[in-house]
């Protein structure tokens, strides 16, 4: 392998980068499972933030638009790049080291980066392990602030590797101790994935891993760029669970019911942690408008719904003449089977950042926690639905079971707004036709077996179709 000096990027203008990275990322980026513009063209490129975190590692936030809506605001992307410099250069030479093939973004070809091979930094161990030194000691590097919770001590030479399961940012694990999230769609202002795990930390709430250090950025304006926090190396997400349980033909309403119950105690220390938002008659009006456009905007991309769009819209009028109801509050925004994790006896809840196409301050937004109980019924219903035969006992148990253990725990049943949970689950719904629409066409039929059910309406659609199943005890084994 060749020694190489590399050039001094972080001294050259971002218009003067973008000549050698234009091209490369013109056709990198529509690849990328990140990527909101994904298999379409990128337009619109520009270069938002370069640092130079060490010579031939650059951090960029990088603008995007899409020809398909040149009106749209652009989005913003973070990269970290390894530029040919070569992760093992203690002074910015060395041997150019072995990089997995998906790393690779291409060779670029003019510019100050011309002749040189642009790699995604995060394959990279050398860099990766920068980040977490980063981390360890805080401080500003260009518009890039390190920071940490001065109670927790992290140590140095945790290993790193790279998650590679397809998600909507990456993570890279130290050491089986931490993880570390880093926002590739990067939105202004705090992510609430840093902001609620601190509060609910700040609660005393156990059921989530409590931030141990962040990073963030103050240009083009202050967002947060990456969280680290405790990992649990034998946890299994509830999905694999799921899905195991389904194969192997076993119940799995005891775990439904205990993370029913861990989901209500997360909402109450949510309450607790934020202050709640008054419910209003108007406010359920304004949310089923909202709800109606999403469901106009989808059915105008996925022809599929155009038959479904009566009845759906039915459940939506619905929530619109409810009078107020129970008090706002922050909430997870996209719970799921894939967010909760299975260690020890014991659920745990990750990944508050919501749903990433929404701007952040309406992520932030109080709302009603039967969103997020429709978010998991609408998880039981799609683990059923990929395994054939269908069984839906098992799903209608799974649910049933859930919002029994969440009343439970708050003192209050979901299953008690019918209409509430309906006009959620619906929307939910909606939102997984369009994801699967655009990004797993093979798996359209599984939300569209859902759209079909709810377009019905019957009194107790959402709520308890079918009678419950057994009552649970208050504490496991109990």
């Amino acid at each position: 392998m060749r020694k190489v000096v590399p050039p001094r990027p972080g001294g050259h203008s971002p218009a003067h980068l973008l000549t050698s990275l234009a091209g490369l990322l013109r056709t990198w980026l529509p690849e990328q499972r990140w990527f909101a513009g994904r298999g379409g063209p990128v337009t619109g490129l520009s270069l938002l933030s370069v640092t130079e975190l060490h010579p031939a590692c650059l951090h960029l936030l990088v603008g995007t638009g899409r020809s398909s809506s040149p009106s749209r605001p652009g989005d913003c992307y973070q990269l970290l790049l390894d530029v040919g410099g070569g992760g093992g250069g203690g002074g910015g030479g060395g041997v150019l080291p072995q990089r997995p093939a998906q790393a690779r973004i291409g060779r670029a070809r003019q510019g100050p980066l011309a002749g040189l091979t642009v790699y995604d930094a995060l394959h990279e161990p050398r860099w990766a392990e920068l980040l977490l030194e980063r981390l360890r000691t805080p401080g500003t590097v260009g518009p890039l602030r390190f920071e940490r919770d001065v109670t927790v001590t992290v140590p140095s030479g945790l290993t790193p590797r790279l998650l590679d399961a397809e998600q909507s940012n990456s993570s890279l694990v130290y050491g089986n101790a931490y993880i570390l999230k880093i926002f590739r769609r990067v939105r202004p202002g705090i992510n609430p994935d840093l902001e609620v795990p601190w509060a609910l930390a700040r609660q005393g709430c156990t059921r989530v891993p409590a931030p141990v250090a962040w990073f963030r950025t103050s240009q083009p304006q202050v967002a947060t760029l990456g969280v680290l926090q405790p990992f649990l190396p034998d946890a299994v997400d509830g999905w694999t669970l799921a899905l195991e349980s389904l194969s192997a033909g076993r119940d799995f309403t005891n775990e439904a019911y205990e993370l029913g119950r861990a989901t209500a105690e997360v909402h109450v220390a949510l309450a607790n942690a934020f202050a709640p938002g008054a419910p209003t008659g108007y406010g359920n009006r304004r949310l089923a408008a909202a709800m109606t456009g999403r469901l106009d905007a989808a059915s105008r991309s996925v022809p599929e719904l155009l038959p479904h769009v009566d009845g759906l819209r039915e459940a939506f009028q619905e929530l619109g003449v409810l009078g107020s109801g129970r008090p706002l509050q922050r909430i997870h925004g996209d719970l799921h089977l894939g967010q909760v994790l299975w260690a020890d006896e014991r659920w745990s809840v990750i990944d508050f950042e919501g749903e990433p196409a929404r701007p952040i301050a309406e992520r932030r937004l109080p709302q009603s926690p039967v969103r997020d109980v429709a978010g998991m019924l609408r998880s039981f219903d799609y683990a059923a639905r990929t395994r054939h035969p269908w069984r839906p006992e098992w799903a209608r148990h799974c649910r049933e079971a859930y919002c029994a253990g969440y009343a439970d725990q708050a003192r209050w049943d979901p299953r008690a707004q019918p209409e509430l949970l309906r006009a959620h689950e619906t929307d939910r719904a909606v939102y997984e036709v369009l994801y699967e629409a655009r990004h797993r066409p093979d798996r359209l039929p599984v939300p569209m077996a859902a759209i079909a059910r709810l377009a019905e309406h019957h009194p107790r659609a959402s709520g308890s179709p079918h009678p419950p199943v057994p009552s649970f005890p208050s504490t496991p084994g109990g």
